[in-house]
């Protein structure tokens, strides 16, 4: 591989926005190791909106749902390969029932940045690799066999330890270093507000919105849990979002409703009244506009057989 062909002529999305104050996350890595290797269920502690100084690989292992990265905002599915950087926020939220599961969801390896660039002081190999850390600062997506390719690697490290764990590590990194099979997620101006005020706000009221997304949520509701006007909550959601209200809420119900579609047998009026709407053409026109395709055919090609005309 040469660091000319690493990392060049990406394929951007912009089909989302920010979300909300992130929370920090503390990431323990052991003296003698270069990285954090772990499997988690969802949800857990840390399944939130959340940033840290380390770089994080993220495999989802199954489900699927709804990916933010910094102001990307996208469907993920089983397979799906992330690589975010320094203190980008992020969070993968999987659309289930109050009280269910996903046990093993996630592939997880955190490092922090400058143990490699460190290492490259020593090591000139390891240059090569510059060039994965800056683009990962705004999300990287892997895809094809880049991602099948990694997903294996990535799994095999778990079982074993020392200067063979280290090995493997660097071995995912070399791949995504030399890949073409990405796209860039956040745009290159995201700049996420990380005060402590605004987080204790916008995690309260994140709180409140993904408890009630699916009934009639209204903005006053939501401005009274965080004890604002309803005009002074408005513009705090959209300054520190870049979203309004009533978008963030209808990103989690189409989310919501995607997931029904692909792995229930319910009708996609069911599934409209389901996830909060009380109108079929709303739904329809909603979904359109953000999944672009109508709900029977998204379900036809999430699921890859023919569904019937009124289901």
């Amino acid at each position: 591989m040469s660091a000319s062909t690493s990392l060049t002529k990406p394929s951007v999305a912009r089909n989302g926005t920010s979300r909300l104050a992130p929370k920090f996350e503390h990431v323990l890595t052991a003296e003698d190791d270069t990285f954090l290797w772990r499997i988690d269920d969802y949800p857990w502690a840390n399944s939130l909106w959340n940033f840290h100084p380390e770089f994080e690989i993220h495999l989802i292992r199954k489900s699927s749902g709804t990916a933010y990265v910094g102001d990307y905002i996208g469907n993920f599915g089983p397979g799906d390969l992330t690589v975010v950087g320094s203190n980008l926020p992020h969070d993968w939220v999987s659309h289930i029932g109050k009280g269910d599961r996903i046990p093993e969801r996630d592939l997880v390896v955190q490092f922090h940045p400058d143990k490699i660039r460190e290492a490259s002081r020593f090591l000139p190999e390891m240059k090569r690799l510059d060039t994965l850390l800056t683009a990962a600062q705004r999300g990287l997506r892997f895809s094809g066999t880049t991602a099948r390719r990694a997903t294996l690697l990535l799994e095999r490290i778990g079982a074993v330890g020392g200067l063979e764990r280290l090995i493997r590590f660097l071995r995912v990194l070399e791949l995504l270093a030399d890949s073409r099979e990405y796209e860039l997620l956040s745009s290159p101006d995201f700049s996420p507000s990380l005060d402590a005020a605004t987080l204790n706000t916008m995690q309260r009221a994140i709180l409140h919105i993904h408890g009630h997304f699916t009934e009639k949520i209204q903005l006053p509701d939501v401005a009274s849990v965080v004890n604002m006007s309803t005009n002074t909550f408005s513009r705090f959601f959209i300054k520190n979002t870049g979203r309004s209200f009533t978008d963030y809420v209808v990103s989690l119900r189409i989310g919501r409703a995607c997931k029904l579609l692909s792995e229930s047998d319910e009708t996609v009026t069911d599934i409209c009244y389901e996830v909060g709407y009380t109108n079929l053409s709303n739904f329809n026109r909603a979904f359109l506009r953000h999944v672009g395709k109508t709900p029977s055919v998204y379900r036809k090609a999430a699921r890859g057989k023919r569904v019937s005309p009124d289901s």
